[in-house]
């Protein structure tokens, strides 16, 4: 798909437009901080709420709400772009950390750059597809230059527990549009020479993850995203492994898990094409490392290319994409099969790690519900009062939440066996 490559800068072409231009009118499209500087600074906050709310009122295909406030009265905000409503929808979870801010920037200028664009491909593409952004899921780290909140708490770890006001938020959203891919920007350190790639991705590793959702994330990421990275002339691999210089052969996993506290990991379980992708921070070339526009520019430019993928997997895919999503979230219903506790796609469980034969369902008692309600209304767990059935699309998150065998567990809830 072209549409994207219309729209995205290479880093030659951004670099040149980054410079000398005139002053905007007021009805040219805005542009951000980033942007302004040549990549020698990140979009403030006042910038992105300037930058959305010109978008908001130029483009009939864009409305921007407030999902959440942070502990530091700043706004966690959904931004959704689209011709009309659409079944398939993407959403974009853009710097969780606040201390990886290239995601973000490149979230940013792909709101302004789809909500001015006048192609027919680009409204066509956005007839069909609804594309929601949390441009700053992190506001209150992203001012503070850290990776967790005010708190201090690392929100991509707080998927389950949902203790964050961002982290609410974010599990609302899923809960109420479903969307069908989920995609969560990062960045990373790198460790050469067997950690070094431009860019790394990730799909949902955890083993409650329906194998056709599982499937469309890992050719989400291997046969679109990394092919359009390669294109615009980044390196790729997979997050969390170490390869072998010589061979490219894995030597060590240091990330990269089934984890449910994770995003990437938790959008399987909620039954969506899950991708985490990683920018590298690090300078690549002598130029970068005297230049730290020139590296900035880099760590978006190559995020951007890998939303182009994105992009391409959407339109290209979209029928595939709604029938897995479809039918995963019908599959809870059936109530059979494990349930796991632990492992990955690459880690099989150990026998400890599967609850073979669940329960129906859980008791809670009366505190206990009191304790946890608004986490299981928060994520979309149906309960009957103090009940939480099985028999329902989030099947396997009810054990995740309240086994006492998950290592996660909100609660220790009573199994019901008497099914």
């Amino acid at each position: 798909m072209t549409r994207i490559r219309t729209l995205t800068l290479t880093v030659a072409a951004l670099a040149a437009s980054l410079v000398a231009v005139p002053a905007q009118a007021a009805e040219t499209p805005p542009r951000t901080g980033f942007e302004e500087s040549g990549g020698a600074r990140w979009t403030s906050q006042p910038e992105e709420q300037r930058l959305l709310a010109a978008v908001d009122r130029a483009s009939d295909r864009v409305s921007v709400a407030r999902i959440g406030t942070t502990k530091q009265d700043r706004p966690v905000q959904l931004v959704r772009i689209g011709e009309r409503p659409a079944q398939n929808k993407v959403l974009l979870i853009c710097s969780q950390h606040g201390d990886e801010p290239s995601g973000r920037d490149a979230c940013l200028s792909t709101i302004r750059d789809l909500a001015y664009a006048k192609d027919r491909q680009t409204r066509r593409f956005l007839e069909r597809t609804t594309l929601l952004v949390v441009p700053t899921a992190n506001p209150d780290g992203r001012a503070a230059n850290t990776r967790g909140n005010s708190d201090g708490v690392d929100i991509n770890r707080d998927h389950l527990a949902l203790q964050t006001a961002e982290g609410r938020a974010m599990a609302a959203v899923i809960r109420d549009q479903r969307p069908d891919v989920i995609y969560d920007l990062h960045e990373y350190g790198a460790t050469p020479p067997y950690y070094d790639k431009d860019l790394f991705d990730l799909w949902p590793r955890n083993l409650n993850t329906d194998d056709a959702v599982h499937d469309a994330a890992q050719t989400l990421s291997e046969s679109y995203v990394r092919p359009a990275a390669a294109d615009a002339g980044h390196s790729t691999g997979t997050y969390g492994i170490w390869t072998d210089p010589e061979t490219g052969e894995p030597i060590k996993q240091v990330a990269g898990d089934g984890q449910e506290r994770i995003l990437r990991n938790m959008s399987g379980v909620k039954h969506s094409v899950g991708l985490l992708i990683e920018s590298r921070v690090d300078p690549l070339t002598e130029a970068e490392q005297a230049d730290e526009a020139l590296n900035n520019r880099r760590r978006v430019n190559s995020q951007l290319a890998a939303l182009d993928g994105l992009f391409d997997f959407t339109d290209a895919r979209r029928g595939q994409v709604e029938t897995a999503t479809g039918l995963a979230r019908l599959t809870g219903y059936t109530d059979t099969g494990p349930v796991y506790v632990g492992g990955a796609d690459n880690d099989p469980a150990e026998p400890a790690e599967v609850i073979q034969d669940p329960p129906c369902g859980y008791r809670l008692t009366d505190d206990q519900y009191a304790q946890v309600k608004d986490e299981l209304a928060l994520h979309g767990v149906r309960s009957h009062g103090t009940y939480v059935p099985l028999r329902q699309s989030l099947r396997a998150l009810v054990p995740l939440l309240l086994d006492e065998r998950a290592p996660y567990h909100l609660t220790a809830a009573e199994p019901d066996t008497g099914c």
